[in-house]
């Protein structure tokens, strides 16, 4: 077998893990984590088996959206801890194998950051054009904003100057000038600072509104020329200051988009990006019991095919509200019936406050068959804190808050997250049978069949083979299409990949054209072989809501798995 260097490009196989630090453990019992208490926790990520630790914003910040509307991108919020603190983190987690990635928030700032109170001073201030204004009164633009529920506008009036500012997010997040040199440079300089204190990469937010010219003069098109450009410019700094850096982004666009925002076939853009298209079709197929929309997607996917060196990265739940904007309404309202009927458990009309456990009404089989998909998706894993674990959401948090409850370590007070009164607590957690007491990490560590053990498990499985990070994947074809059967094939070896997403037992028969003769399909997860046959049929059982993990194993192949 053909060994190929993979070194470079460690980000085709890692495993992400998403969290905000102030949800995640507090170490001085104030009530809000810490970067002290999450250095305590990194043995725990490493014990998981996670690769890459992705940190929510930890900057300075009025902490109105939850860290997203920055007051200063060259320090810590001292809520948080120190910039001490902070290499203490990345040092502990580079100690353990664990790359660090921070969340890179440049399309907008606070309305407190230095920056904007100084724009806001006069029209003839330096800072002035480091923001968008207009000096005519704005047409209706209520179609575009993000949050419907809290905006009508993407312009609001600054009283002093008479002009307005763009604002794609909250009325309290200016948008900064991207098209101005000076703010590019700024940019460079906030990358190169924290590439210094040794982050590994940074996750780019709301990647398609930083390049969105709306609001600029003729004379800042033309000199921002095409926006690609700049985040060409933004990759090639990034690499040249830290050679195997990455930037993954967060784009919301349909994939022939998404490629270009790739760099097209150069593969000289985003290192990589989350695939929002196949997480929809994902939760459309788990509400049919019916695989088809995944493959629409996977095909539509395949018709870009990606630079080597660029990934798709996917995901079951996020940070944010789980959007379904891509779905027809009629597909979004079956996704809402199936996962989130009620209306507190809808977010902006278009997605839901949920995670994963209680949207799968807590089936232990639907939740670890969803997983295991997530798993053998072609492109790089990506999990949010306490998924691990099965945590719920709390429905009585507003908006997306709902799931950034803290971290549920024991089933003691606070779930061990905090020493403080609950009334001081950054956020209340979930109560009922998510509650701590019932979901936590502490109870589930040795527990052989608990969830964490299941996902360490997983974890361990999926990186012991790099097919499924690397492979080139086909789905093959067989009649059941509550069943989805996908080879992943890399460097001369394969994997093949079976999921059930209907509750009812089922036998699947297909073919592997490409199997040699005398083959046998051994099983990742049970000491189990199927037999191919002399033309590569196979007959597969598998269970309602089952999975299958199986090797292509040839006559001739003596490895061990």
């Amino acid at each position: 077998m053909r060994i190929t260097d993979t070194s470079d490009l460690w980000w085709k196989n890692a495993v992400i893990y998403s969290l905000d630090v102030e949800t995640y453990c507090d170490s001085n019992g104030d009530g809000v984590g810490d970067l002290p208490g999450l250095a305590q926790r990194i043995d725990y990520l490493a014990e998981l088996g996670v690769t890459v630790l992705w940190l929510m914003p930890f900057y300075p910040s009025p902490d109105k959206d939850d860290g997203y509307d920055i007051t200063d991108y060259y320090d810590v919020d001292p809520r948080l801890g120190t910039l001490g603190d902070m290499v203490e983190v990345i040092r502990t987690a580079h100690d353990r194998g664990i790359r660090v990635i921070a969340d890179l928030v440049i399309n907008h700032t606070s309305d407190e950051h230095p920056w904007f109170k100084e724009a806001r001073k006069s029209k003839e201030n330096p800072y002035r054009d480091w923001y968008v204004w207009r000096d005519t009164e704005p047409p209706d633009t209520s179609d575009k904003v993000v949050f419907p529920d809290q905006e009508d506008s993407i312009w609001e009036k600054d009283e002093k100057t008479g002009e307005w500012y763009l604002h794609n997010f909250y009325t309290f997040q200016p948008d900064l000038n991207i098209a101005n040199p000076k703010v590019q440079d700024e940019i460079f300089k906030i990358i190169g600072f924290w590439t210094q204190m040794g982050i590994d990469g940074f996750r780019v937010d709301a990647v398609p509104f930083i390049l969105e010219t709306t609001g600029y003069s003729a004379e800042e098109k033309k000199s921002f020329g095409d926006p690609q450009q700049f985040l060409r410019e933004v990759t090639s700094f990034l690499t040249r200051r830290t050679g195997d850096a990455i930037l993954l982004g967060e784009v919301n666009v349909p994939y022939k988009d998404q490629h270009t925002f790739f760099g097209g076939d150069r593969g000289d853009g985003l290192t990589m990006q989350f695939d929002f298209i196949g997480m929809q079709s994902t939760y459309l197929a788990l509400a049919r019991q019916d695989c088809r929309p995944i493959v629409t997607s996977l095909a539509q996917r395949r018709k870009l095919p990606l630079a080597r060196q660029t990934q798709w990265a996917n995901f079951l739940r996020n940070h944010d509200e789980l959007t379904l904007d891509k779905l027809t309404e009629k597909e979004r309202q079956e996704v809402f019936a199936a996962f989130g009927p009620e209306e507190e458990m809808q977010v902006y009309g278009r997605g839901l406050k949920r995670r994963v456990p209680t949207m799968l009404d807590g089936d232990p089989r639907r939740i670890r068959m969803a997983y295991s998909l997530l798993f053998t998706l072609p492109g790089t894993p990506s999990i949010f804190y306490g998924e691990e674990i099965g945590m719920g959401e709390d429905l009585a948090q507003e908006g997306r808050m709902a799931v950034r409850t803290p971290m549920q370590w024991t089933s003691e007070e606070n779930g061990g997250f905090s020493q403080a009164p609950a009334s001081k607590l950054i956020s209340p957690l979930p109560s009922g049978g998510y509650g701590p007491e019932h979901v936590n990490v502490a109870d589930q560590r040795s527990d052989p069949d608990s969830m964490l053990s299941f996902l360490r498990q997983l974890i361990f499985r999926y990186r012991q083979h790099p097919e499924l990070g690397w492979g080139q994947v086909d789905i093959v074809e067989q009649p059941d299409t509550s069943v989805l059967v996908h080879e992943c094939r890399w460097d001369g070896s394969s994997v093949i990949a079976a999921h059930n997403f209907g509750p009812d037992g089922t036998t699947v028969s297909f073919r592997l054209d490409q199997a040699e003769p005398g083959s046998t399909l051994v099983d990742v997860f049970a000491d189990e072989k199927c037999e191919v046959g002399e033309k590569g049929d196979v007959e597969l059982v598998l269970e309602g809501y089952g999975y299958r993990w199986l090797r292509v194993q040839g006559p001739n192949d003596h490895r061990l798995y």
